[in-house]
């Protein structure tokens, strides 16, 4: 049984280069942000092939902080009844 990796109702923010999502992750996990890089899902066009996985929870608090370092992801989407839906573009 293969294991999935993104949950049903979690974020992905999908960035345009691997050197974006590297920092990216760097900065949210220094303050204590729990999001994890994963392989972006074959459904889910991206340039570097990486995503940030996060919960809901998190959304306001993620996004702000990368809005601030100036380092918002290309699109942010959201796995919803078994369907990633892009919530916004950047």
């Amino acid at each position: 049984m293969k294991q999935q990796t993104v949950a049903e109702g979690q974020y992905l923010a999908v960035f345009n280069s691997t050197h974006r999502i590297l920092k990216a992750e760097e900065v949210l996990k220094r303050q204590g942000l729990a999001v994890t890089m994963i392989p972006a899902p074959r459904a889910v066009q991206t340039d570097c092939g990486m995503a940030l996985r996060f919960n809901q929870e998190q959304l306001e608090i993620i996004m702000q902080t990368l809005q601030s370092q100036l380092l918002l992801p290309a699109f942010l989407c959201q796995l919803a009844n078994g369907k990633y839906q892009t919530i916004k573009d950047y």
